[in-house]
């Protein structure tokens, strides 16, 4: 069985974090009722022997060991010390090993270069030596996951710095990032050249990028909270409620406005990664995903969607029906960006379903579906698909899709209209700058955005043709 480790940066990373080791030790608990420590459980939590000193790790065996105290295989990163505190003296104290993380007290202050160059150069051995710890307890490390942010300095900046450290240090395994892209309304004035210089380091550094954005989360809450999305898209099957003292709190309760939104994330990793964590009749190993999705190196964007839609842990509701599920889940409000999939053309697409599915089902509804996309000549069969037994809680199941598509580049296009705003007048810069930070380092990020728009847009204009993109390797087919 292969582990993969989870390294969250920043306010936002760590946040998210935080939602997804809830989550994810909630559904654990809800299949293991024997609470043995297994193959499944052993994905992304280690079993640990408190009593010695240090503490021993309990390998599975043969799956039948009984669990003893579980820790998290995440790597806790911050400039700030308030959020990974609170967590480390929260209710999931003991799920996080103090050992695995790094922090400062001053932050980035919303500066990229910050974030990069000076704490990236000053942390860089001790977030080396931290991700070494966590990679010598696993057997078998198959990707790093990385959680931060683009518009703030230090999941931005640092952010990055570790995806090249990883990608220089660990160049056999996979780096997935699930990256959160900022709004246009956002109060933080230097994020668009956060987001450009961020967006740069995952074009070069990244396996697989599934962006994220606040404008679309916002969206999506702002639907739940209205009534505007049926009841039967929100959490149903039942009325379970939170535990008191739980990391996942009522958002209607919940002083932050991001809670909802940071909760929605969580659930798209924890579709992304069941696989890994359970059984299924057609299980996606997570590497599969960029194998089978990503056809050209630097083309590695995905658009995630998640049905039925939910914010809140404790709403009741009927189930939604499969068909309806698989409609949603190519319309633009079910996107955690602000795109719509139909008006682009897909490069490839996964179909990642948990629950009591029948596969006969998903071909079906690829086949209703496939007439009203558009996909490139050369891979019209692209569909990828994945199907684990096990729903998530309250659910009787649910889907997320993945799709490499050129409607992406309007994301792209967005960041860039952002930069140029302060780029032609040169405000800002001199704060990046003073931390050592070249100029030109602006002008090759701008470059490289472009080649990312025209490349997406290329595929999408000349419908799917792989020669107008220079020295394109050889292409994938996806099965």
């Amino acid at each position: 069985m292969t582990q993969s480790i989870v390294i969250q940066v920043g306010q936002c990373g760590n946040q998210i974090g935080c939602r997804f080791w809830d989550q994810a030790l909630r559904e654990h608990a809800s299949v293991n009722t024997k609470r043995l420590y297994d193959e499944s459980i052993s994905t992304f939590f280690r079993n640990v022997d408190l009593r010695t000193t240090p503490p021993r790790d309990i390998p599975v065996g043969h799956g039948t060991s009984p669990i003893a105290s579980l820790r998290a295989r995440a790597v806790l990163v911050d400039m700030e010390e308030g959020v990974i505190n609170s967590m480390l003296h929260g209710p999931l104290q003991e799920v996080f090993d103090p050992v695995l993380k790094v922090s400062s007290v001053s932050g980035s202050g919303n500066n990229w270069a910050t974030g990069h160059y000076h704490y990236g150069r000053q942390y860089r051995d001790e977030l080396l030596e931290t991700v070494r710890r966590a990679a010598e307890n696993c057997d078998s490390l198959q990707s790093f996951i990385v959680l931060h942010s683009m518009g703030g300095g230090t999941g931005s900046g640092l952010g990055t710095s570790v995806l090249g450290m990883l990608h220089d240090e660990f160049p056999e395994v996979y780096r997935f990032v699930t990256a959160v892209f900022p709004s246009s309304k956002d109060d933080v004035v230097t994020s668009p050249y956060n987001a450009m210089l961020a967006l740069n380091q995952l074009t070069v550094h990244a396996d697989c990028v599934l962006p994220v954005e606040n404008e679309a989360l916002a969206d999506i809450c702002a639907k739940i909270d209205k009534g505007r999305v049926a009841p039967s898209d929100r959490l149903g099957g039942g009325t379970k409620s939170t535990k008191t003292g739980s990391a996942l709190t009522d958002t209607h309760r919940d002083a932050s406005p991001w809670s909802a939104m940071n909760n929605i994330v969580a659930q798209s990793l924890l579709h992304l990664t069941a696989s890994a964590r359970f059984e299924g009749s057609l299980n996606i190993d997570i590497n599969e995903i960029t194998m089978n999705l990503v056809p050209f190196p630097k083309l590695h964007y995905l658009i995630s969607s998640l049905t039925p839609l939910y914010a809140l842990s404790d709403l009741g509701g009927s189930a939604r029906r499969l068909d309806q599920m698989f409609t949603d889940a190519f319309s633009p409000e079910y996107q955690l960006t602000k795109s719509a999939p139909k008006s682009g053309t897909f490069l490839a697409c996964a179909l990642m379903v948990r629950g009591n599915v029948e596969i006969s089902d998903i071909r079906r509804n690829i086949a209703r579906m496939r007439p009203s996309l558009s996909f490139v000549p050369w891979n019209e069969e692209g569909w990828k698909t994945g199907l684990c037994s096990t729903p998530p809680l309250t659910q009787d199941r649910s889907l997320l899709t993945l799709s490499n598509n050129t409607c992406i580049s309007s994301t792209f296009q967005v960041i860039k209209d952002r930069f140029l705003k302060l780029y032609r007048n040169k405000a800002y810069m001199h704060h990046f700058t003073a931390e050592g930070m070249e100029t030109a380092e602006f002008t090759n990020a701008l470059t490289s955005c472009t080649d990312l728009i025209n490349d997406y847009s290329a595929l999408h204009v000349g419908r799917g043709n792989a020669a107008a993109l220079p020295s394109a390797p050889e292409r994938l087919r996806v099965v």
